[in-house]
């Protein structure tokens, strides 16, 4: 895998508009964007009993090693008013680190590659515009081919909104 790519997500409030936000948080951190997919909406993961997601990647440089860019990610969701109270709740924003390279990672706070991308169709369209080819570092498997198995079945569409760089 050649390439950081970060995954954007929000359900609520104006969700384009808190993307953009974190993507400009994100710049203040020293993450600059080389490249970005579309935006896409999809139905709830995990709690369906909640509002559609807009969510995209992001192919970003940095200075930060995995961990700092945690912080850097982790920062960002709480500087925009993210609180955690339940597993795949509703959130303002979700900034997710999916790939740092080739790098594996399996610590209790912080696991690369995400260890849902090869389930979830709202990570994988979005990386797909951008990766198809670029192989994942566990599952030795391209991203087009992690798509095409992909168990998740929720609905998931590309929109005609965009991010302002």
């Amino acid at each position: 895998m050649k390439g950081i790519f970060l995954l954007l997500g929000s359900n609520l409030g104006d969700r384009m508009q808190n993307m953009q936000r974190a993507k400009d948080i994100l710049a203040a951190h020293e993450i600059n964007i080389s490249d970005f997919s579309a935006v896409y909406e999809s139905a709830p993961w995990g709690d369906e009993n909640q509002g559609w997601f807009l969510n995209m990647v992001l192919k970003i440089d940095t200075i930060h090693d995995p961990e700092s860019l945690l912080q850097s990610c982790l920062d960002t969701e709480i500087q925009m008013g993210r609180t955690r109270l339940k597993k795949w709740g509703e959130r303002i924003i979700d900034v997710d680190i999916l790939y740092y390279h080739d790098v594996v990672i399996e610590s209790p706070h912080l696991r690369i590659p995400h260890p849902g991308i090869a389930m979830r169709r709202f990570t994988l369209m979005p990386l797909v515009e951008l990766a198809p080819h670029e192989i994942h570092p566990v599952l030795k498997l391209p991203q087009k081919q992690l798509l095409e198995i992909c168990p998740d079945m929720l609905e998931c569409h590309k929109t005609d909104l965009y991010l302002h760089i």
